[in-house]
């Protein structure tokens, strides 16, 4: 869907540039998790591919056809959720879907998602009424109001409680099961676990590392298996090797002879790995 070659792109007023030879690519019908630390240029990126930069050099194929050819028809194509949610706040829920409705030529059944989404019955309120989880969940509906075949999203679940932040999950989740292409980049790394197909890095302008979440967690973890059990009065803690624990008379005689309390891998977890491969701590 998307081949990125050596994207480059400086600020005007900065001394240095912002993307330093970015590389990737999304595949049809994939959640691809732009990932890292602010100010590395994750938003840029996404800035470029939604064509609201375009003093930018490499190249960028959609549908292998280079960005700088598109015409304001791409827009008809892509769908964008801001984290930040920019609405029309003297005007109603309904007055702001209505209005970005008659921009695009495809238009959702968007009654049926805000009742979904639990903002229907507040359809006739102001936005500036909203809390600010109403205005999370008003901002997805209009990323998707145009039926894209490409998702833009920044955030898409941030600030809300756990019950809504499932609803967008599954609502992404169907969106990639027929077809849609989602570049997703957040700093809750639960949602690009449950969510993402492959994970891309970034860090200092350029990508660091991309794969699965799977194949990460198994790159950059500890192949250990811990054991928790019981010695007379008091707990202890056993740690094996998985790769040599099928021979390992230790253990067996550990698991038939002790009173296991638990046992489990020592896997990694991809808030681990972020801070790992991007050498930054993250913040929210």
């Amino acid at each position: 869907m998307f081949q990125v070659n050596n994207l480059t792109y400086r600020y005007p007023r900065n001394p240095e540039n912002t993307l330093k030879g970015v590389s990737f690519d999304i595949k049809q019908g994939e959640i691809f998790g732009l990932l890292g630390p602010s100010g590395v240029g994750k938003s840029t990126t996404q800035k470029i591919m939604v064509k609201l930069l375009t003093a930018y050099q490499g190249e960028i194929y959609y549908r292998n056809k280079e960005l700088r050819e598109f015409d304001r028809e791409y827009y008809q194509e892509i769908g964008v959720g801001f984290e930040v949610p920019v609405h029309f706040s003297k005007l109603t829920a309904e007055e702001n879907i209505n209005f970005f409705k008659k921009l695009y030529r495809n238009q959702a059944h968007t009654d049926a998602m805000m009742q979904r989404l639990g903002i229907y019955e507040d359809r006739k309120k102001k936005v500036d009424e909203f809390s600010k989880g109403m205005k999370v969940r008003l901002n997805f509906v209009r990323a998707v109001l145009n039926r894209p075949a490409v998702l833009f999203l920044d955030e898409p679940t941030i600030g809300l409680d756990p019950a809504n932040a499932r609803i967008i999950k599954t609502m992404i989740k169907e969106f990639r099961k027929y077809g849609g292409t989602v570049l997703l980049s957040t700093h809750l790394m639960n949602d690009v676990d449950e969510l993402c197909d492959r994970v891309a890095f970034m860090a200092d302008g350029q990508i660091a590392e991309i794969d699965t979440p799977k194949n990460l967690k198994i790159k950059h973890g500890e192949k250990k298996l811990e054991v928790e059990y019981a010695e007379g009065e008091t707990t202890k803690n056993a740690s094996f090797d998985l790769e040599t624990l099928s021979r390992n008379e230790n253990f067996f005689n550990l698991v038939r002879t002790r009173q296991v309390i638990s046992m489990h891998s020592q896997e990694t977890t991809l808030d681990d790995i972020f801070i790992k491969i991007t050498g930054v701590e993250k913040h929210g």
